[in-house]
């Protein structure tokens, strides 16, 4: 019986975080590399479980007797309550504390996780996805802001490469860890795996995550997070209606709805003095600029990333592996390059890295629209390795950029609004493209190709004109 003071002593020494001042500027190693470890687990598992399912899809809704388009909202489900739910937990967290939120999330997302891997049914499995997916959020809305936290400010964009780096690793493993867990295991093992990797990020947020002296004052204003939740959700809902051609009633109807409630929206958050939609952020010219940039640069990859499979596959007649070896120079160039431009903020402009970036991104695509018409693998792996570096040349310096253009005690809105910003691009995107592929059924992709190679030109032009705002360090 006296080890159990011994015990409940020594762990509740080591899981004692650091603690912040107000003075502070970053925590220290290692404890730097543990809180990044947990940060990069946890984006990791909410970033994967936005792809893996797709692979496995077919085989869920035979094993649960549903349909193909049913199981969508599998998929559905989840995004959907991300893009609701993400600026009200960054607002939750300016008021309560970033390692609250993210530890939160973090458990939330395990025992959904567990609830999925056990469902028996279509609506059992989709109930967790819901769950699953506000845990995510959680993760998601506060990442950068804890980054801001964890790093010195002369450090910011190495963590912020770090983040990019992560992501776009995730985003390219997605389909090859989904297959891999297949040809061993049946679909709920997709989710059982986020348990040991979510219970070892538990641990290690708990002993690493800085912990804030003070909360910041305040209410969490529940009808402004309704309201940005039915905003959200109409604005996803009516881009699905229309990537699915659904009735042009149905979207004229979801379209005028979501402009009465999102003026309401905004008009609320006009009276607020910590607003959940930061509007008192988009007052800022560097901020609302480097957004703008997210956007337009976020739907010009979607426009490249959802019609190039149809093209290789449809056009070329490539096998879905073959496709899939194609793709995957993007996002290892990415992911080679975003950690490079983190350490280049802290000598050169982010608006300047950010338009050399996406100039070359624009580059890229151009060339993709101008392959042969029986190119070689080579000829379009070194243009997919263009578009990949030039992205991952923009990525780290925006992030770097939105997030350390805000008050530090604002941290929190502008996480918020980067992964929104996100969100709103890549739902744009794929809509085009549907969009396009309904206008124009033999040049879809060629099409596609063109105005995302537009978008990111223009997106290159405004990050240039970021370089006369002033930098924040």
């Amino acid at each position: 019986m006296s080890l159990v003071p011994q015990i409940t002593a020594h762990v509740s020494r080591w899981i004692t975080p650091p603690r912040l001042s107000g003075s502070s500027d970053g925590i220290a190693m290692p404890a730097r590399l543990g809180a990044i470890i947990t940060i990069a687990l946890g984006i990791t598992m909410a970033v994967l479980d936005g792809v893996i399912v797709n692979v496995a899809l077919p085989s869920i809704a035979r094993e649960l007797g549903t349909t193909a388009g049913t199981s969508i909202w599998i998929v559905n489900a989840y995004q959907l309550v991300i893009t609701m739910t993400l600026l009200a937990l960054s607002s939750l967290g300016d008021l309560v504390g970033y390692r609250r939120v993210y530890l939160a999330g973090l458990v939330l997302f395990v025992v959904m996780s567990v609830n999925c891997a056990l469902a028996d049914s279509l609506m059992s499995l989709t109930l967790a996805r819901v769950l699953q997916g506000l845990g995510a959020a959680a993760l998601m809305s506060v990442n950068t802001a804890l980054i801001r936290q964890i790093y010195p400010k002369s450090r910011l964009g190495r963590g912020m490469g770090i983040n990019s780096l992560v992501v776009a690793a995730a985003t390219a493993a997605g389909p090859t860890v989904a297959a891999a867990i297949l040809s061993l295991a049946p679909w709920p093992w997709l989710f059982a795996i986020n348990v040991p990797i979510g219970l070892v990020a538990l641990l290690l947020g708990l002993r690493y995550l800085p912990l804030s002296e003070k909360s910041h004052a305040g209410r969490f204003d529940v009808l402004s997070a309704v309201q940005n939740a039915l905003t959200f959700g109409l604005f996803f809902l009516t881009f699905s209606a229309i990537a699915h051609q659904h009735a042009w009633s149905w979207v004229a109807a979801g379209v005028l709805l979501t402009l009465v409630v999102g003026t309401l929206f905004v008009r609320r958050q006009l009276r607020q003095p910590m607003p959940l939609l930061p509007v008192d952020l988009l007052r800022i010219p560097l901020f609302s600029l480097s957004m703008l940039t997210s956007i337009t640069s976020f739907c010009a990859q979607m426009l490249a990333m959802v019609s190039l499979p149809f093209y290789f596959q449809n056009t070329l007649g490539l096998s879905t592996v073959a496709t899939g070896l194609l793709l995957t120079p993007w996002p290892i160039a990415t992911m080679i390059v975003a950690p490079m431009a983190g350490r280049l903020i802290e000598r050169v402009h982010p608006g300047l890295l950010g338009a050399m970036g996406l100039a070359l991104f624009s580059g890229g695509l151009l060339a993709l629209a101008l392959l042969p018409a029986a190119p070689a693998h080579w000829d379009v792996m070194w243009r997919m390795a263009l578009c990949g570096a030039g992205f991952g040349l923009f990525q780290s310096p925006n992030n770097h950029t939105i997030v350390s253009a805000a008050p530090r005690h604002r941290s929190g809105g502008a996480s918020g609004m980067l992964g929104t910003a996100r969100l709103v691009g890549q739902t744009s995107g794929a809509a085009l493209v549907a969009l396009v592929f309904n206008a124009s059924p033999g040049h879809g992709t060629h099409v596609c190709l063109i105005a995302a190679a537009v978008m990111a030109a223009l997106a290159a032009v405004i990050s240039a004109t970021r370089i006369r705002q002033q930098r924040l360090d």
